[in-house]
């Protein structure tokens, strides 16, 4: 077996549904091998990327949607954690990148408009000095 890519690992942070998914597959299906994969390739070992590129495209054949790469997935994982509000480490971590620099350089298009986000801060700093100012006015009383 090979390291990972760029001989790394990270934790991945998964929710419970998908865990229960993996499980269930484990149940169904089972694991193989001596190191317990949950998808084989030859000789007991993790399948090469071609093998995964046939398997996929012979997938997406079957279910007759309309083709795409596997690694679109990934983008698609990507651009959900930023909709989501996931900061730029934090997308940069969950797709094991080895600098927040080459997130931003793929995915900055997505991030939320600075613009935006000063205006809006802008006028809620707005609102709570107009509501610090208006306070103390109230209190005055005619004479």
């Amino acid at each position: 077996m090979s390291p990972p890519k760029y001989g790394s690992e990270r934790d991945t942070y998964v929710p419970s549904e998908l865990t229960e998914a993996i499980s269930g597959h484990v149940s169904d299906i089972g694991i193989r091998g001596a190191e317990q994969w949950l998808f084989v390739g030859s000789g007991g070992n993790p399948p090469h990327g071609n093998t995964v590129h046939y398997w996929w495209t012979k997938t997406i054949a079957t279910s007759g949607v309309e083709p795409f790469k596997l690694h679109d997935c990934r983008h698609f994982f990507a651009s959900g954690l930023i909709s989501e509000g996931c900061d730029v480490v934090t997308v940069q971590r969950a797709l094991g990148h080895h600098s927040a620099t080459v997130t931003l350089s793929t995915y900055a298009h997505l991030l939320p408009n600075a613009e935006d986000r000063t205006r809006a801060a802008t006028s809620s700093l707005m609102r709570q000095v107009s509501a610090a100012d208006a306070a103390p006015m109230q209190h005055v009383t005619a004479h």
